[in-house]
């Protein structure tokens, strides 16, 4: 499978200069679940594999699920091997591995576990010498997050001494909150019990190597900066497309919807990269200050003409390669009469210097035609057409995309003249693949990324607070309004499109069309 073989390849050259962490535990909140079989542990092994985790590191698993170490160890060394792809010349370091990893279940909404925990851990520190350093990490329902963080903090298990020489982080995924009410209450919870740079809010996308190359693609050339603002763009594009249905998550997409689901979080956050300024120096604080300040630039969108700014779908059943899908509404605890969306497009503006007037169009839905994630920036058209006398009537404007998945690289779309005794233009690509550029390509979880980052301490890549905060408050009134509508404005279509017709007309309205993927 190709996510297995992207896993397995070594890392990129320089790799090795990274900071090998400091001896550390590493806590999994709901380790018998779906997340940990299929991405934690197969990314830690990914690291343990390549050198890049201390000698004195272990995992423990936290559960309901009664596990012994050794069903533990076999359920995820079953998923290493789905999952990433382990040669026989791996199985000796595979098995060293594994041996890192126990298991203590119990019931974690009651004090006792923590008990049972902390002295385990305590055990394990004086078996291993993982020098006390905690690494906790949230791979549970949200419901759960606030009884593991007042738990942690009772227990004494947040604790981090003030002089530094050990210490205590947490790992919380998406979704934090599900509105600006409920996302301020959580974090009030966390901040009560764990230091913001304690906390370490995770976004997949993030770690993915194209995103973070967006910092390098602007920032490490001198070409790109100058023409990076209203002058010169006419509009960005922001895509993240996926063909599955629920999948049997018909229950959380129920709570959540795909705005909450994927705009919220991944799309905002590609949002700030693509239009943040430049950062006074590449470090965690200045980066994510400039990411902060694109949220608060970020217009609010107008309630009063919510047609104009948002557009929502849901899918229904129908054919795809000769396949009949069921429609949302008839997915396993879905409502019959559900109006969650699973299509969203939105129209933003940034109002800055460098962005005023510059629309940014952000879609993202389930059941589309293709798995795929993608910025495109169109530029604006040449201001004088020079080859009108040869026939030209007209030529396309340049494109750059940036390719987030599957194919991670990026693509430049510029005019060119095509050979022979007549003036005829076409549009060309210029590609940039990590593949045939670097001999390999990158990790295509990027939990790998974030795992060592996380144990480092280092918080680049992971959300803020205040951009967390500030997301909710731009998409929660859009929210309120939609759930308040209800029935009304909620559009639908088939599964294998790109979504309803009232996206095309959305976008169509200003002239422009949705960047074909």
């Amino acid at each position: 499978m190709a996510e297995s073989n992207a896993l397995a390849q070594s890392l990129p050259s320089g790799a090795e200069t990274r900071r090998i962490p400091d001896p550390c535990a590493i806590v999994i909140f709901g380790a018998s679940g779906d997340l940990a079989e299929r991405k934690l542990i197969p990314a830690l092994y990914y690291l343990w594999r390549a050198n890049l985790l201390p000698e004195a590191f272990c995992v423990v698993g936290c559960g309901k699920t009664h596990f012994t170490n050794e069903a533990f160890r076999e359920k995820m060394k079953n998923g290493v091997k789905k999952y990433l792809s382990v040669q026989p010349e791996d199985y000796d370091s595979l098995d060293a591995f594994l041996r890192k990893l126990h298991y203590l279940s119990g019931d974690y909404a009651t004090e006792g576990a923590y008990t049972d925990l902390k002295s385990l851990l305590e055990q394990l520190d004086r078996e291993g010498g993982a020098g006390g350093n905690r690494l906790f990490y949230l791979a549970t329902p949200p419901s759960f997050f606030p009884v593991a963080v007042q738990h942690l903090g009772n227990s004494g298990l947040a604790e981090q001494p003030e002089e530094g020489t050990r210490y205590s982080r947490i790992v919380i995924e998406k979704p934090f909150g599900r509105d600006l009410t409920s996302a301020r209450e959580l974090n009030q919870i966390v901040t009560r019990v764990f230091k913001e740079e304690q906390v370490f809010r995770i976004d997949h996308y993030l770690g993915k190597e194209t995103v973070q190359n967006l910092l390098v693609f602007r920032f490490g050339n001198g070409i790109f900066e100058p023409f990076w603002n209203r002058r010169y763009i006419d509009h960005v594009q922001i895509a993240v497309a996926e063909e599955l249905g629920m999948e049997g998550r018909g229950g959380y997409y129920e709570e959540a919807g795909l705005v909450r689901d994927m705009i919220q979080n991944h799309v905002l956050s590609l949002l700030s990269l693509i239009a943040m300024e430049a950062p006074a120096i590449f470090e965690a604080t200045a980066v994510r200050d400039e990411k902060a300040k694109v949220m608060r630039a970020i217009r609010p969108i107008p309630l009063e003409r919510l047609s104009e700014f948002a557009v929502r779908g849901q899918y229904v059943d129908g054919w795809e390669n000769n396949e009949r899908l069921p429609a949302y509404r008839a997915e396993p605890k879905v409502s019959p009469s559900s109006t969650t969306e699973t299509f969203a497009a939105l129209k933003v503006f940034v109002d800055n210097w460098r962005w005023a007037d510059v629309p940014f169009y952000l879609r993202s839905g389930k059941r589309l035609p293709k798995r795929i994630s993608e910025i495109t920036i169109h530029f604006r058209r040449a201001p004088h057409l020079l080859f009108k006398g040869t026939g030209t009537t007209s030529i396309e404007p340049n494109r750059l995309s940036i390719h987030i998945q599957p194919n991670e690289g990026m693509s430049l779309v510029f005019n060119a003249k095509i050979p022979g005794s007549t003036m005829q233009i076409r549009p060309v690509t210029m590609n940039f693949r990590y593949e045939e550029s670097f001999g390999q390509s990158p990790p295509s979880t990027a939990y790998e990324t974030l795992l060592l980052d996380s144990m480092v301490g280092d918080s680049m890549l992971f959300t803020r607070a205040d951009f967390v905060d500030l997301a909710w408050e731009l998409l929660t009134p859009v929210l309120n309004r939609w759930r308040e509508d209800g029935r009304k404005g909620l559009s639908f279509y088939e599964p294998g499109t790109w979504g309803p017709s009232e996206s095309d007309a959305f976008i169509e309205r200003d002239g422009r069309q949705w960047q074909e993927l």
